[in-house]
């Protein structure tokens, strides 16, 4: 991981103004701004095509602050709604000065997304999911409209999905529909990019300044010089056994929702120059269960007790349980609910999971489930008797999905049943530059994506992803053409 000196190199394989590792969707956006700045841009990327995780993603974007779409489905919304929702749903040690600079910029990113020919169809998905049922342009996608965020600020749907026909989710979703776009007008503006390129260290002067990176193409070694930056969006370290040992045990052995290639590089070569990092145990972790049947019943944790109101984000259902309750979950729900849930749900079958156990009463389903004696009985208790006045003062649960749950009762097992990835990365300034761990910024060296501490922290919403790999991918992009 140490740096290569300039003066080791004889002569330069490649050379550009501006050198891109990794064509996902922070580097895609990094190249196209760099690129309408005036600077030739060389994209470096290990796989054998553009895309990365962005395009095998559902393919959400945050947005908002007053995007057209918004506007067009009948939302009003602000930049300071949308940092009051994002301070506190992003959670703690959340980065001020960018959410600040992501929502009072948001209007604008949405604009140019549009102008890149990113589509958006104008239709409002309102029901509780994971993404929408068809090709609907915006959604609720980080609980804004529930307990406690509904009190912190206004609720407005932030859930930006390009419009994608025939959509084929980890194949041909809103994610590709995203990158698509991107990498034809990166091409358009006259973008270089190769594949099958994996980077293995940082070129650097010797006034400090990164001048390029050497990497390796089918086994021989490549030399590429950047005139004027490097920018590094080869993603998280989810794929990185060693890093999460070290970093975020609790993802280790489990799906990880990433590619292989977030192995962790840019953290790396980035810390043998010094940068600083933040956030590296934060996770998100997705829960594997359609929320039309976890907003119909009960999230009970090993104890047999409630923990979350069920009707918020699922990835922070997920996160709870990971990280709260050791795993250790179960939903519980009546005859009623799951029929009901059923006959609404467009979600495919691996999310539509079926009871593990049923039986007449809690009593007997708490034995069945190994649950403590009296438990969940007591969870049960409450819960009805508050559900029959439309109320839930323990955890404030939405009135419309509060209904006492009548025997026969089911518990679906959702012990492992979640996957995640890495959220932490490195420092970088709302300029994207990277941050040594003194606070000065690295000279020519700039990232964005998840192989930065972005947006998202200890919380997340559907959408961070994507919307602020592509939003500070932009600035690194433009950062780094700027630095002449």
């Amino acid at each position: 991981m140490k740096p290569c000196a300039a003066t080791e190199i004889g002569s330069w394989d490649l050379t550009a103004d501006v050198v891109v590792a990794g064509y996902g969707v922070a580097g895609a956006a990094a190249a196209v701004e760099a690129a309408a700045t005036g600077a030739e841009v060389l994209v470096l990327e290990r796989a054998g095509g553009w895309g990365g995780a962005a395009a095998l993603a559902g393919g959400f974007i945050y947005l908002g602050g007053g995007t057209a779409l918004q506007r067009a489905c009948g939302f009003d919304d602000t930049p300071e709604a949308m940092s009051a929702f994002l301070m506190a749903a992003m959670g703690p040690g959340s980065d001020k000065a960018k959410i600040s600079a992501y929502c009072e910029g948001s209007v604008a990113h949405y604009d140019w997304l549009v102008e890149c020919g990113v589509p958006f169809k104008p239709a409002f998905y309102g029901e509780p999911a994971w993404e929408p049922a068809a090709d609907e342009g915006l959604m609720y996608s980080g609980g804004e409209n529930a307990h406690p965020f509904d009190t912190i600020a206004k609720a407005a749907p932030r859930g930006h999905l390009p419009q994608m026909e025939d959509k084929r989710t980890g194949e041909r979703g809103g994610g590709y529909m995203l990158m698509k776009p991107l990498v034809e007008t990166a091409e358009r503006l006259g973008v270089k990019a190769h594949y099958d390129m994996r980077i293995e260290q940082l070129v650097v002067e010797a006034d400090g300044r990164v001048c390029g990176v050497v990497a390796r193409q089918y086994g021989e070694r490549v030399t590429v010089q950047a005139r004027r930056g490097v920018v590094l969006a080869t993603g998280s370290f989810t794929y990185n056994e060693d890093m999460l040992a070290a970093h975020a045990p609790l993802l280790l052995d489990r799906p990880g929702s990433a590619v292989e290639e977030h192995d962790g590089i840019a953290v790396r070569l980035a810390q043998g120059l010094g940068a600083g990092v933040a956030h590296m145990d934060a996770c998100e972790v997705a829960l594997h269960m359609d929320p039309q049947y976890l907003i119909r019943g009960m999230m009970v944790n090993g104890r047999g007790q409630r923990f979350i109101n069920e009707d918020t984000y699922p990835g922070r259902i997920g996160q709870a349980a990971l990280f709260q309750q050791e795993n250790q979950t179960f939903l519980v729900l009546d005859e009623e609910g799951f029929e009901e849930a059923a006959r609404v749900s467009s979600a495919p079958d691996f999310l539509q999971l079926r009871p593990t156990w049923v039986c007449e009463t809690a009593t007997e389903l708490a034995a069945e489930m190994g649950l403590p004696a009296g438990a969940l009985e007591s969870t049960l208790e409450v819960y009805n008797r508050h559900a029959e006045e439309g109320r839930d003062p323990l955890l404030h649960k939405t009135a419309r999905w509060l209904r006492p749950l009548r025997g026969p009762l089911g518990a679906v097992d959702l012990r492992g049943m979640t996957s995640g990835f890495a959220l932490g990365g490195l420092t970088t300034n709302p300029d994207s530059e990277v941050l040594h761990v003194n606070g000065d910024p690295i000279p020519g060296l700039y990232a964005a994506g998840r192989a930065t501490a972005g947006i998202a922290s200890w919380g997340y919403a559907s959408g961070a992803s994507l919307g602020d790999g592509s939003f500070f991918g932009r600035r690194a992009g433009r950062s780094a053409a700027l630095n002449v």
